[in-house]
């Protein structure tokens, strides 16, 4: 089975924020795990994707690109993005099709917005789906903080189906890139 580990919006300007939005929940822990699984897809030789989202710092300098603890591979795939979809108005979905990936790694910002459509997308466009679940972050709402916000998306995305194909979540140290899915099929 083919794979990609699909890393959303880790923008500078964004994880560690700025005088308009506060930075996201445990930033240091969610950096540490990216390049972690980063470490794992290059040596199990799963292709890595990047999106950046335009809107973090107006899509310039270097606030927009993606955070500088965060190691990025030559190989890796830069795509950028509109929307809060990572699927719309971008080659995403053609591109992954091209390389015939059938299960997305998904970790990145923010959990609330980006990570739960492209999770959602995903199993829509037909690809299982593995959301890190201590991979992705945001920043507390006026109602929640980052942390519920982050264990209600775990929860609610654990399981979450569109007919034949669904999301889990499992951990930065487990063995992402050996899919599960069919255990629960």
């Amino acid at each position: 089975m083919k794979q990609a580990l699909l890393i959303i919006d880790v923008q500078q300007g964004l994880v560690e924020g700025n005088s308009e939005e506060q930075g996201v929940f445990e930033k240091e822990k969610l950096i540490q795990n990216i390049n972690i699984v980063i470490e794992r897809a290059i040596n199990e030789k799963v292709q890595i994707v990047f999106i950046r989202d335009l809107d973090v710092s107006n899509g310039e300098g270097p606030g927009f690109q993606i955070h500088k603890d965060i190691n990025v591979p030559s190989t890796a795939v830069i795509f950028d993005k509109a929307a809060t979809n990572s699927f719309y108005g971008t080659p995403l979905n053609e591109y992954l099709h091209d390389q015939t990936i059938e299960h997305l790694v998904i970790m990145g910002c923010k959990t609330e917005h980006c990570i739960d459509t492209a999770v959602r997308t995903a199993t829509v466009n037909h690809y299982d789906v593995t959301l890190v679940g201590d991979g992705h972050s945001t920043s507390d709402s006026e109602i929640l903080s980052a942390e519920q916000i982050i264990l209600h998306h775990n929860k609610t995305l654990h399981g979450h189906y569109n007919v034949d194909n669904f999301s889990i979540v499992r951990n930065a140290n487990e063995e992402l890139f050996k899919p599960v899915h069919n255990q629960y099929r």
